[in-house]
Order: C-alpha cells, then structure tokens, then sequence
C-alpha cells in the first residue's frame, strides 16, 4: 500500500549531497497512527506538530490533509469522502484529496496536503 504521494528515493551512491538531502527527507517523517486505525474507506484526524490533520484511507490510498476546509474553516474529518475528494460538511465544497485543489464551489482556494508513507503498519506523515 502506498501513501498518496510520492515517497523517498534513495541517494546516489558516493554523492554526499544527496546523502545529505536524502537525510533531511527522512527526519521530516513522523508517525502518525497505525495503518489499522485508518481502515479503508475512513478517516482519522491527528494532531502533528500542532497542526489538525485528516489522514483519509480513499481508493487504496491513504492521503494526509489540513483538516480544515478553506472556505468556511470547518473541520473536514465530518465530511463525506468518495472517489479520491472529501467534501466539507457546511457547504459541500469538494477538495482533491492527492493535491488539495478545490473541485467546485463556494471554496476557491486550495487546502494543505502532506507526504504520505507506509512503513510496516505505521502511517508515516511529513510536517
């Protein structure tokens, strides 16, 4: 299972610059729930270096979002989710759970979505 955007690519071998970066890349991961208590089909919200995010299990994915709608600032995790978008509750603006971007009306603008992996059976989330 993968996680709704692209994951770690290992360094070249002997480049200490991308030993380096790749590194960084590592520290910025931190666990944020069992992959079991985020079955298919639901959501989880989290609390990651104190920002609320949704971790959404959609269309053998899970996606990490802002759990936060950009129109109406209502919390998303209450929201319906089906074929790769969640909705907000107040107003049914629909978001793209892999990119963010508002599908429809009244939400413009984009939400915030986060770097997704799997390790094992922990939800690994980049903050």
């Amino acid at each position: 299972m993968r996680g709704g955007t692209s994951g770690c690519v290992a360094p070249s071998p002997g480049c200490r610059q991308d030993t380096a970066m790749h590194e960084e890349f590592e520290r910025q991961f931190v666990a944020a729930a069992k992959l079991s208590d985020v079955p298919p089909g639901s959501v989880k919200p989290v609390t990651l270096n104190g920002k609320a995010i949704l971790l959404c299990h959609n269309n053998a994915q899970v996606f990490a979002i802002i759990n936060r709608c950009s129109h109406a600032d209502e919390k998303l995790e209450c929201g319906k989710m089906k074929a790769g978008w969640i909705a907000c509750p107040a107003h049914g603006a629909r978001f793209d759970l892999a990119t963010g971007h508002a599908k429809n009306p009244p939400a413009k603008q984009p939400i915030e979505v986060f770097t997704v992996r799997i390790v094992g059976d922990v939800v690994e989330v980049t903050v």
